[in-house]
């Protein structure tokens, strides 16, 4: 058994990434990676007892030079006796419409070929040649952009993929390793010449850093590969201990997420920044390439001042908004003024607000104040009755308080946050006095209970909303 051949069966076995019986389809382009994985899996396909297939995409970048090489891979699988699936896609042409790089649109397309090729053929495996040296480049890559999370561990060995499992054998070996390998077996693998320019960031890494990291240590690959494994289940228990501290800390809704701040407080710093981490991607369906650690100290940042009030955009349209004990995640991203309503109501009548609480006002007899309602008595209130968004200068007669009392400052004295205060419900009568500030303060035009049947009114705040 060859070097190349030792190396990766033992990585193989100690991470299981292959299993009785699987059904395997390599992504292979032509180059000496692929290839050789390709050479290796349709070898020891018995040793496994396992199908192997190979999938080759065309993004149709290099013209005639990139067909060539789909053309390669079919007759190289011809000659293994291995089902060969092949596509060529005008990523270019699919790019037009979307604001995607070159790249990324690359990547989307062929997963999405993937994808199909498992949901309609029933493959277990996704294998991919990823190696170590592609390894230290891309955890260095992601260090030097600020990458934060499970992003900065670097290529994962193995992960989940619609159904199936992606796994990446050759994450043991160095580059050098695989060209010897496809020497030694007489592969005649093809180069892409895109691969040596230095307009990419990974070849840059790749022609300047990874030597001067080799001459150091020659074996600098298997290094970061065992710190990209280590990382990984380290993240992975301080991420299962933030799961079950997310639960008691936050509500959640569709579009937003509120936090406890005081809960959060309590928590170790290192779960508190992967409590944000968890939080984002509940929020976020497709997370932008630009969020990065930054952006998780700055939204610390908000959390742990002592500021009442404070907020911080990020990218996405997401917005954060600190207001006392609560910090709120939200994409609605509401202004000053905006969502503004006003009804009236007269007795015997119910409205609904626009989040679908309810205010209903009817005939008191004998009822007592409830936290729920309100009681007036029918000659000091002039109908009908207004419920409304608040208005700059709202004053109110407080109940038990002599004068009145700024609407804004009864927010503020009961840390009401500052994205509800404009859709906070006002009640006011005819003649414009604020009669409720519901679950806040009533007016001294409110009685304790009803007295001769017909001369009171109550009113009714539902705070039960659809679903």
């Amino acid at each position: 058994m060859l070097t190349y051949e030792r190396k990766v069966t033992a990585f193989i076995t100690k991470h299981n990434l292959i299993q009785d019986g699987d059904s395997i389809l390599a992504a292979v382009s032509g180059g000496p990676d692929s290839l050789s994985l390709l050479h290796f899996l349709n070898k020891y396909r018995n040793l496994w007892n396992v199908k192997v297939a190979a999938v080759c995409v065309d993004h149709m970048f290099r013209g005639e030079q990139s067909y060539e090489e789909l053309l390669f891979v079919k007759k190289t699988c011809e000659e293994m006796d291995i089902p060969f699936f092949g596509e060529r896609l005008n990523v270019q042409g699919m790019l037009d419409d979307q604001k995607a790089g070159l790249q990324e649109g690359a990547r989307n397309a062929r997963y999405h070929l993937f994808a199909r090729l498992i949901k309609d053929e029933g493959f277990t495996k996704l294998a991919f040649g990823h190696h170590g040296d592609d390894q230290v480049e891309t955890i260095l890559m992601q260090l030097t952009r600020g990458s934060s999370g499970r992003a900065k561990i670097g290529i994962p060995v193995q992960r989940d993929f619609y159904g199936a499992r992606i796994i990446r054998p050759l994450l043991c070996l160095s580059k050098e390793e695989i060209l010897k390998y496809c020497s030694e077996t007489g592969l005649q693998p093809k180069f892409d010449p895109s691969n040596e320019k230095k307009d990419y960031t990974r070849n840059r890494f790749r022609q300047e850093v990874l030597p001067f990291l080799k001459g150091e240590n020659p074996l600098v690959h298997l290094k970061f590969q065992q710190f990209s494994e280590e990382a990984a289940e380290d993240e992975s228990f301080l991420r299962s201990l933030a799961e079950e501290k997310l639960e008691s800390i936050l509500t959640k809704t569709k579009d937003e997420a509120v936090v406890d701040i005081e809960a959060f407080r309590l928590m170790p710093l290192p779960l508190q920044r992967r409590v944000i981490h968890l939080i984002l991607s509940y929020l976020y369906k497709d997370r932008p390439s630009s969020l990065s650690s930054i952006h998780i100290q700055d939204v610390l940042a908000i959390i742990l001042k002592d500021s009442p009030s404070l907020s911080l955009d990020l990218p996405g349209n997401l917005k954060v908004i600190r207001s006392y004990n609560q910090c709120v995640f939200t994409f609605e991203g509401r202004t000053e003024g905006s969502g503004d309503f006003c009804y009236t109501l007269n007795i015997g009548e119910s409205i609904e607000l626009p989040d679908h609480r309810t205010f209903t006002l009817q005939e008191a007899e004998g009822h007592l104040i409830h936290a729920d309602s309100v009681i007036f008595q029918k000659s000091s209130i002039a109908f009908p009755l207004r419920i409304r968004t608040r208005k700059p200068g709202d004053r109110m007669k407080v109940k038990g308080l002599n004068g009145t009392k700024k609407v804004k400052d009864i927010f503020i004295d009961e840390k009401v946050p500052v994205r509800l205060r404009d859709t906070w419900p006002i009640v006011e009568d005819d003649n414009g006095e604020i009669l409720w500030v519901p679950n806040l303060k009533l007016s001294a035009f409110a009685c304790n209970k009803a007295g001769d049947p017909g001369d009171y009114v109550r009113l009714i705040f539902s705070e039960q909303t659809s679903s």
